[in-house]
């Protein structure tokens, strides 16, 4: 079974492009050369795009291989396949890394447990039920990342096929 994903880097210094393609080819089990190109967001930086077409999980094996990474700002995305829900992470490096599962119709699930532990914190007073409920969407990544991602449309974006 193979499914297809999205990996953006949305910023990462020209010195750490190459270790990029090389984390993402270890993952991916064939060569990586990514079309990298200036990040007008982030001055100095580039940016990439690749579709990839692979077995289940290298989303998240990818985001695994580049999270110590604190330079770069990344997110990969893996289409739902039979058995398995879509997944969506981000990385930046003042937030760290955001996973969440994705439904067929592109909407975040929240799990019942990650719900009724916001829930008690926020019963608690150690937080605002609104603050981790954004955290669970993903609303401080998307703060952070949206304007690297309007710098980046129009970008080319190619098509790789995982080994095996």
């Amino acid at each position: 079974m193979t499914v297809r994903g999205v990996f953006h880097v949305h910023s990462a210094p020209p010195a750490l492009c190459p270790h990029i393609e090389w984390a993402t080819a270890g993952v991916l089990g064939v060569p990586v050369k990514l079309l990298w190109t200036d990040q007008p967001a982030a001055p100095g930086s580039q940016r990439a795009e690749l579709c990839w077409e692979g077995k289940p999980g290298i989303a998240a094996a990818i985001t695994s291989s580049l999270r110590a990474w604190k330079l770069a700002r990344f997110e990969v995305t893996e289409e739902a396949s039979p058995g398995a829900d879509g997944m969506r992470y981000c990385f930046t490096p003042s937030l760290g890394v955001f996973t969440a599962t994705v439904g067929a119709n592109g909407d975040i699930m929240i799990p019942e447990d990650r719900l009724r532990h916001v829930m008690a914190n926020a019963a608690s007073g150690r937080t605002t039920l609104e603050h981790e409920l954004d955290r669970l969407l993903g609303t401080p990544w998307d703060h952070e990342l949206e304007p690297f991602r309007r710098a980046g449309d129009g970008a080319p974006v190619r098509w790789l096929h995982a080994a095996g």
